[in-house]
């Protein structure tokens, strides 16, 4: 009902590039006397709800000889909402000229905006191991970041897209039972501002606009002006040594131009 079937990925995009941003992070063991740097890793980051880490991290308990690697980063979207506040006229198009044929134009609706809500999780087995991961993070929003998206490479179509940090959370689940494994986990919860869009069509190049203007009265006395616009070359697109009518006629949407303007009275 709604229309033919089109995907533009823009959601796959958004969660590719917000966990992107998290993807490098590292930690440092020192030595506490000079501050030579003993070791360092790659904190691990992988997509998932902060409950299947969780259960994971109970388990090795018992069943598993190797425990879950911590410290570790984990991230999920959480829901998505549309944004009134950013709200453009749903009329208006985007256009682009179609590679190598400038008789043709690619058009497409202006896209709707939404948020995206995403959680990201700092698990770590010390204190000092989850501050100097988060400490990595926090100083890039203030309380915003922002990314550039290239959200419909066949549009040329990119974005600025606006990553904010909203709050903090923080929790320390240990009851000093010896039998339990200490983890603290450190909560950042985020609203992505991006923009989803909506299928784009092929259009043919508009050459030539006719504008009928009406003075006085419309059954006495009336005088219409007619009025056509057509583009004019500013090259010698034909290389023929003048710029003429010919030339006009070979003028694509990629080419610089001005205007013929014709005036008729009726």
């Amino acid at each position: 009902m709604l229309g033919s079937h089109f995907y533009n990925q823009i959601v796959r995009k958004n969660i590719v590039a917000f966990g992107t941003l998290f993807n490098n992070i590292t930690m440092k063991s020192t030595d506490p006397s000079d501050g030579t740097v003993l070791e360092e890793i790659k904190v691990p980051l992988a997509y998932g709800p902060k409950q299947k880490f969780l259960v994971r991290l109970e388990e090795n308990q018992s069943n598993r000889k190797v425990a879950i690697t911590l410290p570790r980063l984990y991230f999920e979207m959480t829901g998505i909402d549309y944004d009134p506040t950013r709200k453009t006229s749903p009329i208006q198009k985007y256009k682009t000229i179609i590679d190598g044929n400038g008789g043709e134009v690619r058009v497409q609706y202006v896209p709707v905006p939404y948020n995206l809500s995403f959680e990201l999780g700092v698990i770590a087995k010390s204190q000092d191991d989850a501050l100097q991961i988060t400490e990595q993070i926090l100083p890039y929003f203030q309380p915003s970041f922002s990314i550039t998206l290239n959200m419909i490479p066949d549009m040329n179509e990119k974005k600025d897209i606006a990553i904010v940090l909203n709050n903090v959370s923080y929790e320390d689940e240990w009851d000093d039972s010896f039998y339990e494994r200490r983890y603290i986990i450190y909560t950042l919860n985020f609203t992505v501002k991006t923009y989803l869009y909506g299928p784009y069509n092929t259009s043919d190049v508009i050459k030539k606009a006719i504008i009928h203007e009406t003075l006085g009265d419309t059954s006495v006395n009336r005088r219409t002006i007619t009025r056509t616009y057509t583009p004019k070359a500013t090259t010698d697109i034909n290389t023929d040594g003048v710029i003429d009518v010919n030339d006009d006629a070979l003028v694509d949407a990629g080419d610089d131009f001005g205007f013929n303007e014709g005036i008729e009275f009726l």
